[in-house]
């Protein structure tokens, strides 16, 4: 017999979003502004996708204290940053970009 449940809503002050394809990775990062829970300081940037790269992006994510990374990626290129992400502490979500598209912010 199938039990109801209710989904609570959740919101993710410090996150980072990966675009991640074979050579490159782009990642854009939102966390709250200085004094002001409405205001967000974003960026925007690009990394190799090679372990050099993939660590100092890491390091810069757990510096943010980010406190979750959503990626979405072609193929299995998703793979090395995932597990990368995943030993440095961090919590990565593989999500497809259709399904995330339309969602606010």
């Amino acid at each position: 017999m199938l039990a109801e449940s209710q989904d609570e809503e959740q919101l993710i002050a410090r996150v980072a979003a990966i675009d991640i394809g074979k050579a490159e990775l782009v990642c854009c990062v939102r966390i709250p502004g200085p004094g002001n829970i409405r205001r967000r300081l974003q960026e925007v940037s690009t990394h190799s996708t090679m372990t050099g790269s993939l660590a100092e992006l890491a390091n810069h994510l757990v510096d943010l204290r980010i406190e979750r990374v959503v990626m979405e990626a072609t193929s299995d290129y998703w793979k090395p940053v995932f597990y990368l992400l995943e030993a440095h502490g961090l919590q990565p979500w593989l999500v497809n970009a259709r399904d995330v598209r339309h969602l606010p912010g």
